[in-house]
């Protein structure tokens, strides 16, 4: 692979520096081992990255990066939410729109686009990596600028979990163009989130608006947005960091 091949080419030292320091910490150098030190290698790569103790193949992967064979990151990226997009299936104008607006955060890579070619790689944000440190905190001194020139003068829709939104915090003069969206179940008077619907339904309402096309430039407008596309919608208040926005659901 090459780090050369993706977006956000100013994220390229930043994205050698991890993978280096991930391959290091997996791969066998030039000098052959015995199998206790093989062994041994595995042991700690799985302790450092907190897998496991069947999941040893995941080291011997992420020590063959860079060679490995590459596809589209929303191929190699999986789940219930990838499966509410549907990227494959999207034609014309919203295919186009979900390589131009989608940014995928990575533990690896930083930032990504749902068509650059990446491996498959195992690597989450809270893992200390040798010579990085936290690999989320890594992220945090190296993406802003980068989510600033990506977003433009445009609205940023954060869609991320608890673990990812550590990569990058808004910041009070970018606070206003951003909205976070939390989907939240409700059954009679509560409401609660569910993790596994949660993540579908933000499938959902991503590949409703790249179908759609519209591009609301506040966190209000994304909200009335969103009521004209059938969401349930409700608008927090205004914060320095951004405006959060509850998707309410009752069926799932």
């Amino acid at each position: 692979m090459s780090l050369q091949d993706l977006d956000f080419i100013d994220l390229t030292e930043a994205r050698d520096t991890v993978l280096t320091a991930l391959v290091s910490l997996c791969a066998e150098g030039p000098d052959p081992l015995t199998p206790l030190q093989t062994q041994r290698l595995v042991e700690g790569a799985v302790a450092t990255l907190g897998l496991g103790p069947t999941q040893a193949e995941e080291v011997r992967r992420n020590g063959g990066l860079l060679t490995a064979p590459t596809a589209r990151a929303d191929k190699v990226y999986s789940g219930v939410l990838y499966d509410a997009l549907d990227i494959a299936s999207l034609e014309g104008p919203a295919k186009r729109r979900a390589t131009r607006w989608l940014a995928i955060t990575s533990s690896l890579f930083g930032l990504v686009r749902p068509n650059d070619p990446i491996p498959a790689y195992r690597l989450s944000g809270d893992v200390t990596l040798p010579d990085v440190g936290v690999v989320s905190a890594h992220w945090r001194k190296h993406l802003d600028p980068v989510v600033r020139d990506a977003a433009g003068n445009g609205l940023i829709i954060d869609l991320r979990s608890t673990m990812y939104a550590g990569f990058w915090r808004p910041s009070a003069d970018t606070g206003a163009r951003v909205a976070t969206v939390r989907v939240l179940h409700q059954v009679g008077s509560e409401r609660k989130v569910v993790s596994h619907f949660n993540k579908a339904t933000k499938g959902r309402i991503v590949r409703d608006l790249l179908l759609d096309g519209g591009t609301p430039n506040t966190p209000p407008q994304l909200a009335d947005h969103l009521a004209q596309l059938g969401w349930k919608v409700e608008v927090g208040p205004a914060k320095p960091t951004g405006q959060q926005l509850d998707v309410i659901i009752d069926a799932i």
